[in-house]
């Protein structure tokens, strides 16, 4: 439901956008408002207050951000936010940014952001009365034949005045005299020139020279006056004025053609001889602009181009020529040069807004906003805007060479974070001339990426009886975000088993994820430690992930062999009894041992270390059972004490030594009495030394000794069993479960024997031989 509504609450907004947008531009494509303000006013003027055609009040203009932006890099008006009012940056002047054209237009739009909307507007510039009419040539010579009848008119050099409209020139007066008077001429252009009228005939005896003043009046208030000095030289009768071949001169001129290159001859004849029919040639009514760009040889009439043309500035050229022969009189003809345009400006880009970083994930972002304009015409004017085809950006047209460069669609700033466009803006005309400009767009991030770990999971391993705050490893996650939205923090999750004490086995480096062993770990408690690492970014809102951890212990060598049979608990000794009848191999008893360590640790290996008798019995080392090595026989004694060492197979290794007690019988119907406790036999001599003193000491009577010690034994045995009449079972112990608990043990079960001896059958035999079973074992074998 959320998901849905904040959809519905963005399309309502693009849909509001799209309508200012489209108000902008059906604003921008109504009639430009005028604004009338004159020239040389001081800057800050005021010139209007555009909040009425804006549309705004006072309030919304800081939020809609408006600024003035119009063509070239020169800005002229500002726009005070605070109240509205369209100031001027400087003083303008008309005369230097129009010219003669009237009226004088400045285009400038006012642009409003959020929504984006432009508004068209024309600053039209007032002429004031600044500049008086000024003739160029401070004193006009005249030749005037004598035989000019009165009527005759004679063109004088106009006046210049840089003001136009009523300001400009507007007529000519004369000095008072009795031979001339003045006319104000205007031509095609509406510029107006003096034409000099003879009132009555002049007399070169009565008067060869005169001077006049010619006064040039423009229309302002007060009006301002230029004059000039006339010279006229009276001559003689000059009865044909010099004649041009053609009236006017059309000629185009390409603005790029090269210097003191012939642009066109004028050519005139006078019908008169001698000095008369010589004739001369002159600019007439020429402007400055004109005398700096073409030169004109007299004798020839050939123009030729002195300046370059540039057709933005001046496209059209009128030269009015004169011919004038030796006797004064002249015939008028004019020039008109238009300048042929050459593609030789190229496009212009001006930027008004741009927006660097964008957030990713942001369709529809204006990145920039800016025109574009060529000062050239026609084809070589016309423009073409592009930028790459690969970048997710696109260019929409405005109005008046407006573009806007958009992002299209959603941004990744993990698979780009910086964007270098190129902007390209191509004319129409022959050669093509381009502009590029590059933009750079920086994408800023959002947290759009969860932490991302190395591995899935990890498998750390620590020896037991670690110290204390051991590094036994660490994890790595990262981010592919950048900042905040990349800093990653760790934590230890909490364990599915919630008796784990996680907190005060492990912890782990908030900032770098390694991992520490709180306190010594013990393999025979704890093998195996499985736990889940966090992994979380700082962006807003978090991300996070997480990765499995093991953490094996590896097994130390700290746990020595136990043995488990026989008991060595401080108790009557337990006594193996062997028939002296038995075969070399014979079993005797098997030592029992186990090892809490694990793996090699727990390899146990036995070994006799001791013995009464060296090489009567021996120990197999993989599994403890204690064997005959030979035949026994009476000389053997009667009682051994073998003393069993049981190792295992760490390293260091370990071990620990058990006391087995050996009882040689004839048979296992002799009666068995326990053996005196051995407690006092560790201070005996060693009994290798002992044996072989005794050895030594009875080899001559050791046959006699033996067959009496035999005879003794029998009668002894027959009288006890007189005595007794039941059965006897040695009071040596036997423990009740003997089991293999590490698989490296000896026995799978546990039996005590019962011994019986019969009396009274004068034999000494096995009554029965049984095993005693615990009851528990009885329990399961009934069952079973």
């Amino acid at each position: 439901m959320e998901a849905g509504g904040g959809k519905e609450h963005f399309q309502k907004q693009r849909q509001v956008l799209i309508f200012f947008v489209l108000l902008g531009i059906a604003r921008a494509g109504s009639e430009p408002r005028h604004y009338p303000v004159a020239e040389e006013m001081e800057s800050g003027s005021f010139v209007a207050n555009l909040l009425k055609d804006l549309g705004l009040e006072v309030d919304e203009l800081a939020a809609r951000g408006p600024r003035v932006v119009s063509k070239g890099k020169k800005v002229r008006l500002h726009f005070d936010r605070q109240t509205g009012d369209l100031l001027l940056n400087e003083k303008l002047d008309r005369e230097e940014l129009c010219g003669p054209t009237e009226p004088c237009v400045l285009p400038f739009q006012v642009l409003l952001e959020n929504p984006l909307e432009f508004f068209q507007a024309e600053l039209r510039i007032r002429d004031i009365n600044d500049h008086s009419p000024v003739f160029l040539d401070k004193e006009i010579i005249l030749k005037i034949s004598e035989s000019i009848t009165p009527g005759t008119a004679f063109l004088i050099e106009r006046a210049q005045d840089l003001d136009v409209g009523s300001n400009s020139l507007q007529n000519y007066t004369i000095a008072p005299n009795s031979h001339f008077h003045v006319l104000t001429r205007s031509r095609r252009d509406g510029k107006k020139y003096p034409e000099l009228v003879l009132d009555k005939t002049l007399d070169r005896e009565e008067q060869p020279e005169l001077s006049l003043t010619i006064t040039a009046l423009d229309g302002g208030s007060p009006p301002r006056s230029g004059t000039v000095q006339i010279h006229i030289l009276v001559l003689d009768i000059n009865d044909n004025a010099p004649e041009f071949t053609q009236s006017l001169y059309e000629v185009q001129v390409l603005e790029n053609s090269p210097l003191n290159s012939v642009i066109v001859t004028v050519s005139a004849s006078d019908l008169d001889t001698g000095n008369f029919g010589t004739i001369s040639y002159a600019f007439f009514h020429v402007s400055e602009e004109i005398r700096k760009t073409f030169q004109l040889n007299p004798i020839t009439g050939d123009i030729q181009l002195v300046k370059y043309l540039n057709f933005e500035a001046i496209n059209t050229y009128e030269v009015d020529i004169e011919a004038k022969d030796g006797g004064g009189l002249s015939g008028k003809s004019t020039v008109l040069v238009q300048v042929v345009d050459v593609n030789d400006n190229p496009p212009e880009l001006t930027f008004s807004s741009i927006t660097s970083p964008i957030p990713e994930n942001s369709p529809d972002t204006v990145v920039a906003v800016f025109s574009v304009s060529d000062l050239d015409s026609g084809d070589n004017g016309r423009m073409m805007c592009s930028i790459e085809n690969d970048l997710p950006f696109l260019l929409k047209s405005s109005v008046e060479n407006f573009y806007t460069l958009v992002s299209q669609g959603p941004l990744d700033r993990e698979s780009q974070a910086e964007y270098n466009i190129t902007i390209t803006v191509t004319d129409l005309g022959t050669p093509r001339l381009k502009t590029q400009h590059n933009v750079t767009v920086l994408v800023s991030d959002v947290n759009d990426n969860a932490p991302a770990f190395t591995q899935t999971s990890y498998t750390l391993f620590v020896r037991e009886n670690n110290s204390p705050a051991l590094h036994i490893g660490g994890v790595s996650a990262t981010d592919r975000d950048a900042g905040a939205n990349a800093q990653v923090t760790y934590s230890l999750l909490p364990p599915q088993d919630p008796h784990l004490p996680l907190a005060s086995l492990v912890s782990i480096n908030a900032d770098n994820g390694q991992l520490f062993a709180l306190r010594a770990l013990d393999y025979e408690a704890l093998q195996a430690l499985e736990f889940r690492v966090g992994a979380t970014d700082r962006g807003s809102p978090a991300l996070s992930s997480q990765a499995l951890v093991r953490v094996l212990v590896l097994d130390a060598n700290d746990n020595s062999p136990f043995v488990l049979y026989p008991l060595q608990n401080g108790s009557a000794p337990c006594t193996e009894l062997v028939p002296r009848a038995a075969e070399p191999g014979y079993l005797v008893s098997k030592v029992v041992a186990v090892d809490g360590d694990s793996g090699q640790n727990a390899w146990l290996s036995y070994q006799l270390l001791k013995a009464t008798e060296p090489g009567l019995f021996g120990v197999w080392a993989h599994n403890g059972e204690v064997r005959t090595a030979r035949l026994l026989s009476e000389r053997d004694a009667a009682k051994h004490r073998l003393l069993v060492l049981v190792k295992d197979n760490g390293e260091p290794p370990l071990s620990a030594s058990v006391t087995l007690h050996v009882l040689l019988v004839d048979g296992f119907s002799q009666p068995y009495l326990p053996l005196p406790e051995a407690a006092a036999e560790p201070a005996q001599a060693d009994p290798l030394t002992v044996y072989l003193v005794i050895a030594l000491a009875s080899v001559s009577s050791l046959f006699l000794f033996s067959v009496l010690a035999f005879i003794a034994v029998r009668l002894c045995r027959r009288g006890r069993a007189a005595s007794l009449g039941g059965c006897s079972v040695p009071e040596g112990h036997f423990p009740g479960h003997l089991v293999d608990v590490s698989g490296t043990g000896t026995l799978s079960q546990s039996y005590q024997y019962e011994v019986c001896l019969m009396g009274g059958s004068g034999t000494s035999e096995f009554k029965f031989l049984k095993p005693i079973l615990p009851s528990g074992l009885v329990q399961d074998a009934e069952q079973n």
